[in-house]
């Protein structure tokens, strides 16, 4: 039994480091990824936007998309100027499965982080009640002689729980970074196909009838 609480404790740790790094790598990916499109030059991208649309200015428009760099209002806008050209009755809709598909890929690799937050704590406790399990097994196989290694065993098995913590407590507030801003830009995107469905659809309704 020994061997094995042994085995397990290893593995416990072995596993708690490939998740601080597996937590880190999604981190910086992530980062990245949502770094273009939460900067300055998004946020003057939709103020600018917002006025070439109330202005029914498609020229600007394109104009602005071009000189962007690429984020995901730059993208939303291209794909609805696109099908603004191609087929004006069925843009609501396609806005709307527009924001489904960024929405899934602002969404990639978070479920990791929620996964990783959510566990942590009990992968660490796990390494705790093996770390216990080991320490009672010393006392009963070497009595009061052996009350030193028993307190390292212990010691050892807490440090499995502060480990797990440690991993939780950041990675948990990473991903509702991640989430909030993910909010945030979505929303925006509400906005932007409410603000080409009032500017340029109302009217063309208006005069079909």
């Amino acid at each position: 039994m020994q061997t094995y609480v042994d085995l397990g404790e290893t593995l416990i740790f072995v596993i708690m480091g490939f998740a601080s790094v597996l937590a880190l790598a999604v981190f910086v990916e992530r980062l990245i990824v949502y770094r273009r499109t939460i900067s300055e030059k998004s946020e003057h991208f939709l103020q600018n936007l917002t006025i070439s649309l109330r202005k029914k200015d498609i020229s600007e428009i394109k104009d602005l998309v071009s000189q962007s760099e690429d984020t995901v209002y730059s993208r939303f806008t291209s794909f609805t100027m696109e099908r603004l050209e191609e087929n004006p009755n069925g843009i609501p809709v396609l806005m709307e499965g527009k924001i489904i598909s960024e929405k899934i890929e602002l969404e990639k690799r978070l479920p990791i982080l929620n996964t990783l937050g959510n566990n942590a704590p009990f992968i660490g406790l796990l390494g705790t009640v093996l770390g216990v399990i080991k320490a009672f097994y010393n006392l009963g196989t070497l009595g009061n002689t052996g009350a030193e290694v028993v307190m390292r065993s212990i010691s050892t098995a807490l440090l499995a729980t502060a480990a797990g913590l440690a991993i939780a407590i950041p990675v948990v507030m990473i991903n509702n970074f991640f989430s909030r801003k993910m909010k945030v830009i979505l929303a925006n995107l509400e906005i932007l196909s409410r603000e080409f469905t009032g500017n340029f659809l109302s009217g063309s309704k208006k005069q079909n009838h």
